[in-house]
């Protein structure tokens, strides 16, 4: 195995560990016949806080959950492998802050479950990215987020009966805020080296302290010039 293999299966743990957490927690919850929604975010009530933590853990069904969970290992591979000063810190930001988006703007006495809001923001983030950092990489990454993501727009308002569109715009919006804050936390691949421009050499007609002079003192030089 190459180091270049070894190096993006690495960076692909934190990913795959985390999808491998909620796949445990679902199949426990299939096994034993639990019902789990109730760790979801439940807005607007101090009880419902926890849920920050433990929401994005739960999902519905297996639908939902292998939805999520191939978008945040495609997502996370993206971060990881191209921006990895920000990917592990930008994915922790996006869980919390979409969580506490949804307390604050979620549909109320309801509770809130899923990675949605994570995977709203990891796409968010990525093409933001591009826009923020104008660098050819970046809008590239954009492009390809944009087009794969087409109906990313359709789960950020209100549509379908049990979406919780509040927590996919809010991951959308933690996604903007982080891009731009993050925005020149430059990795190795996007610093330019600088290069020191040659300063031209400018020839003037007349000195440049040729108006410092007593108008005697410039016509005795205009004279000069003439008889040369």
């Amino acid at each position: 195995m190459d180091q270049e293999t070894r190096r993006f299966i690495r960076r692909l743990g934190f990913p795959l560990g985390f999808v491998g957490v909620i796949f445990a927690i679902h199949l426990l919850q299939a096994i034993l016949n639990l019902d789990l929604r109730r760790l979801g975010v439940f807005p607007r009530e101090v009880d419902g806080l926890p849920g920050i933590l433990t929401g994005p853990l739960i999902h519905g069904s297996w639908e939902h959950l292998f939805s999520n969970s191939v978008s945040f290992i495609m997502l996370g591979a993206v971060l990881f492998w191209f921006y990895p000063r920000i990917a592990l810190r930008s994915i922790i930001w996006l869980y919390l802050l979409s969580g506490f988006g949804i307390w604050i703007s979620g549909q109320p006495f309801s509770y809130h479950i899923g990675a949605s809001g994570i995977v709203y923001g990891m796409v968010s983030l990525v093409f933001w990215s591009g826009v923020f950092r104008r660098n050819v990489k970046s809008i590239v990454l954009a492009l390809i987020i944009l087009v794969m993501y087409a109906g990313f727009f359709e789960g950020i308002v209100p549509g379908k009966e049990g979406i919780s569109w509040e927590g996919h715009l809010s991951g959308a919006i933690a996604g903007i805020l982080l891009a731009f804050v993050y925005r020149r936390d430059v990795e190795e691949d996007e610093v330019v080296p600088e290069v020191e421009e040659e300063v031209e050499e400018r020839h003037y007609y007349l000195p440049r302290d040729t108006f410092d002079m007593t108008m005697a003192e410039r016509r005795a030089l205009w004279e000069s010039r003439n008889e040369q």
